[in-house]
């Protein structure tokens, strides 16, 4: 749950309840997650984990919608069987404990499952989604891998990023107005340096009153205000999929 005096990336949300629709297969050196979709038109994502881990059913939950709307979807694990982060953790140590999980080295990996999509699953057109560590993640990809057609980057923390404007393909950056992680004028300061040097169509979206998680942490009966934001944030994810992937 929340802890309210020492915010922290992702600590405000719930685990929900679910069990997914996928299966877990091995990629490589890694474990993952896969959600083949229902229609095989030659798309995937790959959903890139928050700091609690490629297991979390909320992060299983988002791709198993996503694979409901034409694409197979998998989450590996880019933690490397490296224990996730548990909510009842020590914050104090958090730092430390972030330091040997850096949200931009993750390239084998990431190529491990490139790989594994285009000969496993057929996989032709490739994009990624990933929530706060995994927003952070995307971000490097985006500006690394020419061939990901789509990115979106949710809640992806960007105040130690550097040449943040370089990104090869179309991205989405969401983003809540009451970040504790992530003041407004960072987001500002990524909006004027995109404004200046991108080169490619990118969409920057800040959600009115919503907290760092609310897309994928907040349960499904949450407060009839925060709802209508949740849901306009997930349709925005998959139109921005449906458009460019």
């Amino acid at each position: 749950m929340a802890n309210e005096a020492h915010p922290c990336p992702c600590d405000i949300g719930h685990r929900i309840e679910y069990g997914g629709l996928g299966h877990e297969v091995q990629v490589e050196h890694i474990k993952a997650y896969l959600t083949r979709s229902p229609v095989d038109a030659g798309k995937a994502v790959v959903v890139i984990q928050d700091i609690f881990g490629w297991q979390l059913p909320n992060t299983r939950y988002m791709a198993d919608m996503i694979a409901g709307n034409g694409y197979t979807t998998i989450v590996p694990d880019f933690f490397v069987g490296q224990e996730p982060w548990h909510p009842s953790g020590d914050w104090s140590t958090f730092p430390e404990w972030l330091k040997t999980r850096n949200a931009r080295k993750i390239d084998k990996e990431f190529d491990a499952v490139l790989k594994y999509l285009k000969q496993q699953c057929h996989a032709k057109r490739i994009g990624v989604v990933g929530f706060c560590w995994g927003g952070v993640a995307v971000h490097h990809v985006m500006m690394k891998y020419p061939e990901l057609r789509a990115g979106v980057s949710v809640y992806g923390i960007i105040k130690d990023a550097e040449d943040v404007y370089s990104l090869k393909n179309p991205t989405l950056f969401i983003f809540a107005e009451n970040d504790a992680v992530i003041p407004l004028e960072q987001v500002s300061l990524l909006t004027q340096k995109l404004k200046e040097h991108c080169k490619v169509e990118y969409q920057i979206k800040t959600f009115s009153g919503q907290t760092h998680g609310f897309v994928h942490r907040k349960r499904e009966d949450c407060s009839p205000e925060d709802k209508p934001y949740i849901d306009e944030a997930r349709r925005n994810l998959l139109e921005w999929l449906s458009k460019y992937v």
